[in-house]
């Protein structure tokens, strides 16, 4: 079996979770042998400590810190689109897609230090299994067009995810059956710890970034699907998704910015990535694998701090993105795609999101910090440009190895 599977994990503390996901694997005769773990992490944690985890439980994998992330810049001949990255910030995890699209990986998955596999699931099978899933399956839709990943049992516990908008609450839910041949990304949701904004995180009144709610695997039902044309909000911390979506899949630049926008990083980028999946006729799968959130405790009013010159802005943010109309082919996958398909499949994400890009880049936002949604645009666009100029450093080392 080739090593087709990259494994991105942002930590700076609780990287050790790995163990359990590769005991996990074992237990369940997920072959290890598939996977390449990526740990971003920060100059001031232990490196040493990390790559002695790997080799510990027999794991093939490196490991970043902002020294070596700059190293890695600089021997791809990116160093100019270092930016792209955010420093400090979740949104490293964009290092990770990068990575992975110099390598022959055909599959990436996101997984969070402060989270562990549930014993009863074949944890990377499962996701696997999501990404091939070809069949009847529910479908859901409200009449405000965001679906709550998290509506199957909100009558009793009434929570509404981190990025879910505001101005989308108390929708009205529609289910179906519907015809699923294309998944792309596979989101596992999560016990214990919800994920949640700070606003929604006070409102169930605790001040240590957790909600006292908790969540069990009785809060979830079937699988599903959102409808073409509504949203939802896509986490990272249990995520699985096929190489040809790393194009518009970018984790947004949050954080570093001047305007203190932050935590929308992966919320964004999953608005970006179900707008298109609805032009290419693909779709995110969404259920288990199931995940234990075990968030540590922290402010909830430094949460807050982060997220409020951010929160107007995500109440609009997709419905600009939903305006793009770009011009690309719809796509339909019958076969299992070769590498030449799966390049195409990767153009046309590209399409998309450069549609997008352009579309954040050059409007004119009368929002609280509008200015950030351009900042966005431009940064989207530079990423779309780094893939491009690892691209041509591979091409040049691929003709200097056949000239030697």
């Amino acid at each position: 079996m080739t090593r087709d599977i990259c494994v991105v994990v942002p930590t700076i503390r609780e990287y050790e979770c790995l163990r359990a996901y590769a005991e996990n694997a074992r237990e369940h005769g997920f072959d290890l042998d598939r996977l390449q773990f990526v740990l971003v992490t920060e100059d001031f944690c232990d490196v040493d400590e990390m790559e002695a985890m790997l080799d510990e439980e027999g794991l093939s994998g490196e490991v970043f810190d902002e020294s070596r992330r700059e190293g890695w810049y600089r021997q791809h001949g990116v160093s100019e689109y270092e930016h792209v990255v955010p420093a400090a910030s979740h949104a490293e995890t964009s290092f990770g897609l990068l990575y992975m699209w110099t390598g022959d990986y055909e599959y990436g998955f996101f997984i969070d230090d402060d989270t562990l596999p549930h014993e009863e699931y074949d944890f990377f099978g499962r996701h696997m299994e999501n990404l091939a899933y070809e069949g009847e399956m529910t479908e859901v839709s409200s009449d405000e067009r965001w679906v709550n990943v998290l509506y199957q049992n909100v009558e009793d516990h009434d929570l509404y995810p981190r990025g879910y908008p505001y101005s989308a609450m108390d929708e009205s839910v529609e289910t179906d059956t519907t015809t699923v041949d294309d998944v792309v990304a596979s989101q596992g949701l999560w016990t214990n710890v919800p994920d949640l904004d700070a606003v929604r995180i006070l409102m169930d009144g605790d001040l240590q970034g957790q909600a006292r709610t908790r969540l069990t695997a009785d809060d979830y039902g079937e699988d599903f699907v959102a409808a073409e044309g509504d949203y939802l909000t896509v986490c990272s911390m249990n995520l699985a998704f096929r190489r040809e979506v790393v194009p518009a899949f970018y984790q947004l630049p949050m954080d570093d910015n001047e305007w203190d926008v932050g935590r929308f990083d992966d919320i964004w980028s999953g608005v970006f990535l179900k707008r298109a999946c609805d032009v290419l006729g693909t779709q995110i799968y969404n259920g288990a694998p199931l995940c234990e959130h075990n968030k540590a405790p922290r402010s909830t009013f430094g949460d807050l701090n982060n997220e409020v010159p951010g929160l107007e802005l995500n109440e609009h943010v997709w419905e600009v993105v939903d305006s793009v109309e770009p011009e690309v082919p719809r796509t339909a996958r019958t076969t299992e795609p070769s590498a030449d398909d799966v390049g195409d499949d990767a153009d046309s994400y590209r399409a998309v999101f450069e549609a997008m890009a352009t579309a954040l880049a050059d409007g004119e936002f009368d929002y609280e910090n509008g200015e950030f949604l351009n900042f966005v645009g431009e940064h989207m666009h530079d990423w779309l440009a780094c893939l491009d100029a690892l691209d041509a450093t591979q091409v040049e080392r691929g003709v200097a190895a056949t000239d030697d």
